[in-house]
C-alpha cells in the first residue's frame, strides 16, 4: 500500500467474534473516541458492515474547519497500531476513514443540539405516535432542527413541532439543499 495515497487498508485476523461478546461497532468506537478526541478529531459515526463477501469497518471522523483526504489518512495511522494491539475484530476486513459529508449522521443528543437551525431527516425503528398535537403516527420526519430536549429531538415540519423519543430513532442525518446551493451560485 502506497504511503499516503489511500486510505482503505486490510488487517488479517481470524474468526467472527463470539455473539455475547460487545458489538464490534461499540467496541471501536468505545476504545477510539477518546483517542480522537485528544488528537482534536471528532469519532462521528462507527460501521461495521459486510458487502461484496469482505467487511469493513468504516470510521467517519471530522474536526473543526472540515475533513480532509490528510485528515483521514492521518486518522488511519493514529488508530491502526491502536487496532492491531487490541486485536478484538477477528474476520479479516477493510479500514475506511472518511468525513461525514453534507448529509452527516446525528446521534448523540449534543449533534441536535449543535445542528438545530439545519434541515435533517430522522427515521424511527417504527411508527411513533403523539410526536405533534393531533400527529398520526409516522416513521419519517424531514424539516428543520429545533434542538433536543427532555429525552427527545425536536424537529420543525410543515411549520408544526414535533418531538421524537431518542431511543426510538433508527437514524438521523443533516440533508443538504443542493438546489440553494445551485440557486446561489447563479
Amino acid at each position: 500500500m502506497g504511503r499516503g495515497s489511500a486510505h482503505f487498508f486490510l488487517f488479517r485476523n481470524g474468526d467472527m467474534t463470539g455473539i455475547a461478546q460487545e458489538p464490534i461497532a461499540d467496541r471501536t468506537r468505545r476504545l477510539l473516541e477518546p483517542i480522537l478526541a485528544r488528537d482534536g478529531y471528532e469519532l462521528v459515526e462507527v460501521e461495521w458492515a459486510r458487502g461484496g463477501g469482505r467487511w469493513t469497518l468504516r470510521l467517519y471522523v471530522d474536526r473543526p474547519g472540515g475533513t480532509g483526504i490528510e485528515d483521514c489518512q492521518a486518522v488511519s495511522r493514529i488508530v491502526d497500531p491502536v487496532l492491531d494491539a487490541e486485536d478484538f475484530i477477528e474476520p479479516a476486513y477493510d479500514l475506511e476513514v472518511s468525513s461525514p459529508g453534507l448529509e452527516r449522521p446525528l446521534r448523540r443528543p449534543a449533534d441536535f443540539e449543535r445542528f438545530a437551525g439545519q434541515r435533517a431527516r430522522v427515521k424511527s425503528y417504527g411508527p411513533v405516535e403523539g410526536t405533534a398535537p393531533g400527529s398520526p403516527g409516522r416513521k419519517h420526519w424531514t424539516g428543520t432542527l429545533a434542538g433536543f430536549r427532555d429525552g427527545a429531538v425536536e424537529i420543525d415540519v410543515d411549520g408544526v413541532r414535533h418531538r421524537i423519543p431518542h431511543d426510538q430513532i433508527a437514524k438521523a442525518n443533516l440533508e443538504h439543499d443542493f438546489d440553494a446551493d445551485l440557486r446561489r451560485k447563479d
